[in-house]
């Protein structure tokens, strides 16, 4: 039986700019180091006893042509200096035997910062949500953070957020942010 769950991962981010819509989603994967790949979209799941490593050493485990599973997110704009913002959020749960979460957002008018923290916010909830940990969804994310630190059972969150402004000639502009898992 083939064993489909992947050992490691990595983020990565890129930008691309072209007057074709899909051509800027190519230049983005370029940039994010993947484009040579096939990439395959999944759900959000962190894998057990996964471990996170560096967009680098990521780079160097892939090869042209393979079959990239990916949690990924990506946003394109062809209107002039419109912010546009792609991020995944990672959520790890103590208990490395346990799955964790990743979570995908992208939006408009939103900086690296927000556009991060939300992401991040989003896989936190999942991972608490599925461990038990009791949280008020209205409250802001640092009191949150506090919360899911106090119970001690998740371990980091992160993310990895890429922006930009739609290029100022109105050619198409994209966004691209992946955790990219390695079997």
């Amino acid at each position: 039986m083939l064993d489909l769950v992947a050992k490691k991962l990595f983020l990565t981010k890129g930008v691309g700019v072209a007057e074709d819509k899909l051509t800027s989603f190519e230049y983005a994967l370029r940039d994010a180091g993947i484009a040579g790949t096939n990439i395959v979209l999944i759900s959000s799941i962190f894998p057990p006893k996964a471990k996170l490593i560096s967009r680098k050493d990521g780079l160097k485990l892939i090869k042209p042509g393979q079959v990239l599973f990916t949690i990924y997110s990506r946003n394109q704009t062809n209107e002039p200096q419109r912010l546009i913002s792609a991020s995944v959020g990672v959520a790890q749960p103590k208990d490395r035997s346990k799955y964790g979460y990743l979570s995908e957002y992208d939006a408009f008018g939103k900086n690296e910062s927000v556009a991060g923290d939300y992401a991040e916010d989003i896989a936190a909830q999942m991972l608490a949500s599925s461990l038990g940990i009791p949280f008020d969804i209205d409250k802001d994310w640092d009191e949150k953070r506090q919360q899911w630190t106090i119970s001690g059972k998740i371990y980091k969150t992160k993310n990895i957020t890429q922006t930009a402004k739609g290029d100022k000639k109105g050619r198409w502009t994209t966004v691209f942010a992946a955790a990219v898992l390695i079997l």
